[in-house]
């Protein structure tokens, strides 16, 4: 055997199956065949703020910007960190031993299990969630313990469906709202009780943020804001959304100094960080910019409102997310009378109207028969999709 057994167990990712359908659709060639128009990924075709991408090239110009960096290297950038977190949270950071720079939040949340977890330990995670929260509990070999959310309950995480054992035999719990896939933006008031738990059983709170300003409807919850995150939490933040930075992979974690020291660590023996120039960037986009994601939130909201709109009139209802950048679709009547699941309806869209969305059921068993819409982009492109669908649709109902 060439590859290994933990290699098996984590699969096939949704997004590498959907890019194999869409480079098959691109180079099909088949009569009738559409432009991809692709509404798959969180890509937004919004522009970062200016004033990162100027900084960024003018710091490409500088000798040194091609090199290694390795974390003495990240302390600028650090610093704006803790000047954002004391803007954004109104809270005190140390740079030194409570910040650490990451290669996307994904970095993040696939890596921790590794630094926290030995083999055969307990990790909670949310059902439906972001693939890395699974896939790092996968490669940590440890074994998987899930909340379920569902629209019926408002995808409130019901943390009293795990006894009090299950909860003691926990080692770390990976939370994240606002949430994706489901686009709802949560209540800080779930964090604050997964914290008491986590407290109450000893166990590692971890919590994925890039979306935290991109609340449309009431505000975001963030782990910083609870009680005991210097102690046994840490917050995963990214400027691939609110500052449409996603190519440079800029983010960072902040949480209690063991946690980061044990992701430092690991972070050593596997990669470095990004070029000085593209942090750089990050800087001031931090410190030039925070309010950046509050001005392109009125382009989220009307994507949202019309892009629902257009989706009911064709007779596809689906929740109203609160939070920006995706629309969570339950598979229509008329697909699940057909006995399709939601990778079959992928599928089949994809090669009858070149629309390119992300089953659910590739964030876990609960997104079973879901479909995730990005909202990336313009809100007339949205709605010609839409009305792409039409004539397909109409001939299955």
């Amino acid at each position: 055997m060439l590859t290994s057994k933990r290699l098996k167990r984590l699969g096939s990712g949704v997004f590498d199956r959907n890019d194999q359908r869409k480079q098959r659709y691109r180079t099909s060639g088949a009569e009738g065949h559409q432009p991809l128009v692709d509404l798959s990924l969180g890509s937004t075709d919004l522009d970062p703020p200016a004033v990162a991408i100027n900084s960024m090239a003018s710091a490409l110009e500088r000798p040194g910007s091609a090199t290694y960096c390795l974390h003495a290297g990240t302390r600028p950038l650090r610093e704006a960190v803790v000047d954002w977190c004391a803007h954004r949270f109104d809270v005190t950071v140390d740079p030194d031993r409570e910040v650490l720079l990451l290669v996307g939040s994904q970095e993040g949340t696939a890596h921790l299990p590794l630094a926290v977890l030995n083999p055969g330990d307990a990790g909670l995670i949310l059902d439906p969630c972001y693939p890395s929260h699974r896939g790092g509990l996968l490669l940590a070999d440890a074994l998987i313990r899930s909340l379920p959310l569902r629209v019926e309950q408002q995808w409130r995480p019901c943390f009293d469906s795990l006894n009090a054992s299950s909860w003691d035999q926990l080692r770390l719990m990976v939370m994240g709202f606002p949430h994706n896939p489901t686009a709802q933006v949560g209540e800080q008031a779930w964090l604050d009780e997964g914290m008491d738990r986590a407290k109450r059983h000893d166990l590692v709170f971890a919590h994925d943020n890039p979306y935290v300003d991109l609340a449309l409807d009431g505000e975001a919850p963030a782990l910083l804001r609870t009680h005991g995150w210097r102690e046994r939490g840490i917050e995963f933040f990214s400027l691939s959304k609110g500052w449409c930075m996603g190519g440079f992979r800029l983010a960072f974690a902040v949480g209690a100094e063991p946690l980061i020291t044990a992701l430092r660590q690991l972070k050593g023996v596997v990669d470095f960080n990004q070029s000085l120039a593209l942090q750089h960037g990050a800087i001031a986009a931090l410190s030039q910019a925070p309010d950046w994601p509050r001005q392109i939130l009125p382009v989220y909201r009307e994507r949202r409102d019309r892009t629902l709109a257009a989706l009911s009139r064709l007779g596809w209802q689906a929740p109203c997310p609160s939070m920006a950048l995706y629309l969570w679709l339950p598979l229509p009547g008329w697909a699940s009378a057909s006995d399709w699941d939601d990778e079959q309806l992928a599928a089949a869209l994809l090669e009858h109207t070149g629309l390119a969305l992300t089953p659910g059921s590739g964030f876990g068993d609960a997104g079973l028969n879901w479909l995730r819409l990005a909202l990336v982009r313009p809100v007339e492109e949205l709605e010609a999709a839409v009305a792409r669908l039409e004539p397909w649709w109409r001939q299955q109902c």
